[in-house]
């Protein structure tokens, strides 16, 4: 019955009362899905930002569609607007889309009066991140690790580490190759998984002898170890 009455009022006109509930709204189911990403990504190094983000970005999308209502030139003024902010955020994980798209669902709920469905809509989407996030620690491997190595321009890399993967983990891909150093170097990156008593430094040291000495970098898991 309250969705029905704010939507009602949301096409005729702007009440501040109604405002004001619905950016709190807005707000503290922002802050869910925001406390949902903390738990998610307790042990990874992430950036505070997002998460103040996802808090404010309901509340301004409500603000935004409460101002559009039903008036076509003011839809259209304010994609105008929009259209000309150049973002500049680096691009983070997938799944940090979905927490994005899951503000700005909200948002528009709030924004058009429809707090039920907000509520619920906030409330599963938390959980559903939170228990994804447990099913993939249980099934994770703490020996999964991403191995980068840095070898000269001159140097035939091609299965010239091979043996060594061989010999120090259970399963290896490689995943990318590139230039660094304006050309002078190439940085080739490898999804590893170590054996059970493999010793990271051990494993560096073989590789180092074949890669002339040259930088190596072991990222180990969620906790971003690095062994260099």
């Amino acid at each position: 019955m309250l969705d029905q009455i704010f939507a009602q009022q949301f096409t005729t006109a702007i009440d501040i009362t109604a405002v004001i509930i619905s950016l709190l709204s807005a707000l503290a189911m922002g802050a869910l899905i925001a406390l949902a990403y903390h738990i998610t990504h307790r042990n990874i190094f992430t950036k505070n930002g997002f998460a103040v983000t996802l808090i404010i970005f309901p509340a301004v999308v409500t603000l935004i569609i409460m101002l559009i209502g039903d008036n076509v030139a003011r839809a259209f003024t304010l994609a105008g607007a929009f259209s000309i902010i150049r973002f500049r955020s680096i691009a983070g994980e997938p799944l940090d889309m979905a927490y994005t798209f899951s503000a700005l669902g909200i948002g528009m709920a709030c924004g058009m009066g429809y707090f039920g469905y907000a509520a619920l809509f906030s409330v599963l989407l938390s959980c559903v991140f939170v228990i994804a996030h447990c099913i993939s620690r249980l099934r994770s491997n703490d020996r999964e690790m991403l191995l980068k190595i840095v070898v000269p321009e001159n140097m035939n890399f091609t299965e010239k580490f091979d043996l060594v993967l061989d010999d120090y983990t259970s399963h290896y891909k490689l995943l990318k190759v590139k230039t660094a150093e304006f050309g002078t170097v190439f940085e080739i990156t490898y999804k590893v998984i170590l054996e059970k008593d493999t010793d990271p430094k051990e494993f560096i040291d073989s590789l180092r002898c074949l890669n002339g000495n040259m930088n190596i970098t072991l990222n180990m898991g969620e906790t971003l170890k690095v062994y260099e």
